[in-house]
């Protein structure tokens, strides 16, 4: 037996033809890129503003504590001279008015301003390495008095060597403030810190027992989003001994 298939079963239906994407899908899918875009974006932005806010507190952290360190070194050093068994302050500490004025056997000074400045003078034997206000050491080979100062000059904490040439120290501080611990009550033998005085309030050098530093750094977070309460600077605090009071003039 013959069957016989009709024609229109052997046809092969005719393939659709290809559709593209509607103006409206091209516009959704371009929605969606650009918000996916804004937000990736928008992180790294944050990542970043995080990476810097970082950097700049560590950074922070470190210049004050090189600045304290440096302070804290020269102000120690004041006083200081070779022998005192058969020397005295007088010895190496004459009176001078340059850089600023000291009577006879006064080792540290200061002048008051928008920020302050701090003055000391030391004495070496010219070899035994004593360090200047720059942290390196200073070696003459002979007896030598040297005057050192401390200012903050344009965001830099910089010292001055016996008049020399400024030397920069630390960057990102505003300004110094300085205040004398001193024995103020007339009479008073007890060698403890009474009352905080400006330098133009110190009623005698001699009795200058601490110096009160403080030092305004530029806050790294100031001025960025979110951080509307942070203030523009941040001030860091130390109270530092004249170790001459232990026993150097004794």
């Amino acid at each position: 037996m013959i069957t016989i298939t009709p024609i229109a079963a052997n046809r092969r239906r005719r393939a659709r033809p290809a559709r593209g994407f509607t103006l409206v899908e091209l516009m959704v899918a371009l929605a969606i890129g650009l918000l996916v875009t804004v937000g990736i974006l928008t992180l790294l932005g944050a990542m970043r503003r995080t990476s810097t806010s970082q950097t700049g507190l560590s950074t922070l952290q470190e210049n004050q504590r090189i600045a304290m360190s440096l302070i804290t070194d020269m102000v120690q050093t004041a006083g200081y001279y070779p022998n005192p068994v058969t020397n005295s302050p007088t010895t190496f500490f004459t009176s001078v008015s340059t850089p600023t004025t000291m009577a006879s056997g006064q080792f540290i000074a200061g002048a008051d301003s928008t920020s302050d400045t701090l003055y000391v003078r030391y004495a070496t034997s010219g070899t035994d390495y004593v360090i200047d206000c720059s942290g390196n050491t200073y070696s003459v080979g002979s007896q030598t008095t040297l005057t050192s100062s401390l200012s903050v000059v344009n965001g830099y904490l910089q010292c001055v060597l016996n008049g020399g040439t400024a030397i920069q120290l630390v960057s990102g501080i505003q300004s110094m403030q300085i205040l004398y611990g001193v024995e103020s009550k007339p009479g008073s033998t007890n060698n403890s810190v009474d009352a905080y005085v400006t330098a133009t309030n110190v009623p005698d050098w001699t009795k200058v027992l601490t110096v009160k530093v403080t030092l305004y750094f530029v806050s790294p977070l100031y001025g960025q989003p979110g951080q509307s309460t942070v203030p523009q600077y941040i001030p860091f605090t130390r109270v530092i001994t004249l170790m001459n009071k232990t026993g150097v003039d004794s």
